[in-house]
């Protein structure tokens, strides 16, 4: 048994000001994907991941039973599958930024939900509302806390913008160049990184007016004007706003950042071969660049690894 595959994705912008209710662009990545599987001769990633569904299964027991949760799963269905030693089949990296419980979420949903919304009806504002606060509910499980965007992008496997908390629509984004010196890239940190406690950190630094301030007027703005000026295919402006953004991070997201790559991130700033944002919630994993110049980034990147993921 191999069920259909579910998408990594990359939240190019709105990672922790979405939570604030700044806009987010949020793009599947398919390079990476996930399905959910039974082999004959299971292995111990295979063995772990069946571990990981059991006790996401009773989470899931536990949701049928609230009130307030706006779908039911077949959870009978589903242990009975996990007897057989189901697992999610996943080549996205955990820890990364780009979404691997996203899928799991996603691909759980697709195959054990009632009355469940599919990807080929006219998805209305409020069905797609209705798909996120599903996934923000399932994938809380993991992280504590969860917008469900990254579950809906990887389910939908389209780019999605996010205008505010209760406002989503999917996205049409520039088509790629292929020969274009711009591009947009993940860089490995070589650490995993863990959303919770960064969210938390976050979480605790907003309770201070000063930090709220700098989100209010410095990050949630250069991160909406990012996503239009990336939506409007204009470039030009978006490096500007980039820039800040990059900036802004670096005085103020200081735990996000893997100390190692602190004077990286500040060198792209000031050399303008790169700039470097978070990718997720930061702590490791991978971290975002936009260049206008890719092989002058490469150049200044090169011992880092280093995947394309957008062109212009």
């Amino acid at each position: 048994m191999k069920g259909p595959l579910f998408y990594s994705k990359i939240l190019l912008f709105g990672e922790y000001g979405i939570i604030k209710d700044s806009k987010g662009l949020s793009i599947p990545y398919n390079f990476y994907n996930g399905a959910l599987k039974v082999d004959e001769n299971p292995n111990d990633k295979a063995i772990k991941s069946n571990a990981e569904l059991k006790r996401f299964s009773i989470f899931l027991e536990e949701l049928n039973q609230e009130k307030s949760t706006p779908v039911r799963f077949d959870v009978e269905a589903l242990n009975a599958d996990l007897d057989k030693g189901m697992y999610f089949d996943s080549s996205i990296p955990q820890g990364y930024g780009v979404g691997s419980s996203g899928a799991l979420v996603a691909a759980l949903y697709d195959k054990y939900a009632f009355d469940k919304i599919t990807v080929l009806e006219n998805l209305s504002k409020d069905k797609l509302l209705k798909l996120k606060t599903v996934f923000s509910k399932m994938e809380s499980f993991f992280h504590g806390k969860s917008s469900g965007l990254d579950p809906l992008n990887s389910y939908l496997s389209l780019p999605i913008l996010i205008n505010s908390k209760d406002s989503i629509e999917p996205a049409g984004i520039p088509s790629q160049t292929q020969n274009g010196n711009g591009a947009v890239f993940l860089l490995d940190s070589g650490i995993v990184g863990e959303t919770a406690p960064m969210v938390q950190i976050f979480m605790d630094n907003m309770k201070q007016e000063g930090f709220r301030n700098i989100i209010k007027e410095k990050f949630v703005k250069h991160t909406d004007a990012c996503v239009d000026n990336f939506l409007a295919g204009d470039f030009k402006s978006l490096f500007g706003n980039i820039k800040h953004l990059s900036n802004v991070v670096l005085d103020n997201f200081k735990p996000m950042i893997p100390k190692q790559f602190h004077e990286l991130w500040k060198r792209g700033i000031e050399t303008n071969d790169y700039y470097l944002k978070l990718c997720g919630s930061g702590g490791g994993g991978y971290i975002l660049g936009f260049t206008e110049d890719f092989k002058k980034a490469k150049a200044a990147l090169k011992d880092h690894k280093l995947e394309v993921v957008y062109t212009f």
